[in-house]
């Protein structure tokens, strides 16, 4: 069990763009995508503005999402990175297990890594994440180079209000339908 303490708005510009994708998703009838809530219990609560300033995380989480677009059950998490080095103490070893097991229930499984100083998004397969992350435990590197990511997979936000993550979706779909 983990505490949560002043973390603030870690993620929260990744997270909205999200929500408005997912929601520009939604009203489209294309996809259903939630965001899963991560179960705290508050400990410290600040009375005059009412939010929680110290709580404990119940249980491990998963993923941030999950849902379905078009019968394809989809679930992801998200990241932020401010280098060009992503550490993966960022992902949790139960959150790749989680993630390779939906694959195997036919499900589709990634994460976005948004890179702060580069203004772009990484979609990185679960498949990928776990061969990165296999390597760490093999006693190799234990992050991730910007030079080792799939310039295929690298989406550009500039000022849009939508990440289409469902572009690199049938991307994914479409290298499997090749093997």
């Amino acid at each position: 069990m983990g505490s949560w303490k002043t973390r603030g708005l870690r993620g929260s510009f990744l997270e909205e763009i999200i929500n408005l994708t997912n929601e520009h998703y939604r009203e489209k009838g294309i996809a259903l995508i939630q965001k899963i809530p991560t179960p705290i219990t508050p400990i410290e609560i600040d009375k005059a503005s009412r939010h929680i300033t110290l709580a404990y995380f119940d249980q491990k989480s998963t993923v941030d999402y999950i849902g379905v677009a078009q019968g394809f059950p989809i679930c992801f998490d998200c990241k932020e990175c401010a280098v060009d080095t992503f550490s993966l103490q960022n992902v949790h070893k139960h959150q790749v297990k989680f993630m390779d097991e939906f694959k195997k229930q036919g499900g589709i499984s990634f994460i976005l890594i948004y890179y702060t100083h580069k203004d772009c998004i990484y979609y990185m397969k679960s498949e990928e994440l776990s061969a990165f992350y296999k390597r760490a435990s093999d006693g190799g590197r234990k992050s991730i180079r910007f030079e080792e990511l799939n310039t295929d997979y690298i989406f550009p936000v500039g000022q849009s209000m939508y990440i289409n993550y469902l572009e690199f979706i049938n991307k994914e779909l479409e290298e499997r339908d090749l093997t």
